[in-house]
């Protein structure tokens, strides 16, 4: 199974963070990743960070035309903020059959937290988005893919039953831990086939693994 990321589609309608104008994509782009994925849909899961208002105008009808389900993590300190979703959106994303996840209320590097403030931010989204949903929220897309073995104890303690990272690669059904690409507007047509082909040389995959053992087991905040 192979994770794809989305930050932003189009124009952006908010002041962007530093560095974060490369993850946005055109339409265009969105429109011939979700092609390429609706002919083997079994083989990809769709994510989306942020709260982005693109989410629900563009994402959710280009998703619902090729019959698709996505994941989409939540920013709940920017929900109803200028170019982010409000809460109807989030409440239409989950009505039409998309999983809704947290991703924090700030936009913040969890391992830099404290322990209080990293449960803080883990259990006051969850709480936010679950009285939006009106379901359990047990899913988390972790910010800048950021975490170490701190960060996934406090999310099992909060509850939840999925992370999201930013590893890249393929991941298989069941884990705890799930790796995720995301997908840039600076990628040329190649370095978009070869994240859907799953295409990674030996030597970058043994590093990957190497990593994200490494993140599991160190505690780096």
């Amino acid at each position: 199974m192979i994770g794809l990321n989305f930050h932003g589609i189009g124009e952006p309608r908010r002041t962007l963070e530093r560095d974060e104008a490369p993850y946005w994509v055109s339409a265009q782009q969105f429109e011939r990743v979700l092609a390429q994925v609706a002919q083997a849909p079994e083989g990809f899961q769709i994510t989306f960070d942020d709260g982005n208002l693109s989410d629900h105008d563009i994402a959710l009808p280009a998703l619902m035309d090729h019959g698709l389900r996505a994941r989409f993590f939540v920013l709940t300190g920017r929900i109803g903020a200028p170019g982010a979703l409000d809460t109807a959106h989030i409440r239409a994303l989950s009505e039409a059959g998309m999983t809704i996840g947290s991703h924090g209320i700030d936009h913040t590097a969890w391992p830099t937290l404290s322990d209080a403030e990293l449960k803080q931010e883990l259990q006051s989204s969850r709480a936010r988005l679950e009285d939006i949903c009106g379901c359990a929220i047990t899913e988390a897309g972790i910010p800048f893919g950021r975490y170490d073995a701190r960060v996934l104890r406090a999310l099992r303690a909060a509850g939840y039953t999925t992370a999201w990272s930013s590893d890249g690669g393929g991941f298989r059904h069941g884990t705890f831990l799930r790796p995720r690409t995301s997908l840039r507007g600076d990628m040329s047509d190649g370095d978009v086939q070869a994240i859907l082909s799953n295409r990674m040389s030996p030597l970058r995959r043994l590093r990957r693994a190497v990593r994200m053992v490494q993140k599991r087991w160190m505690v780096t905040g």
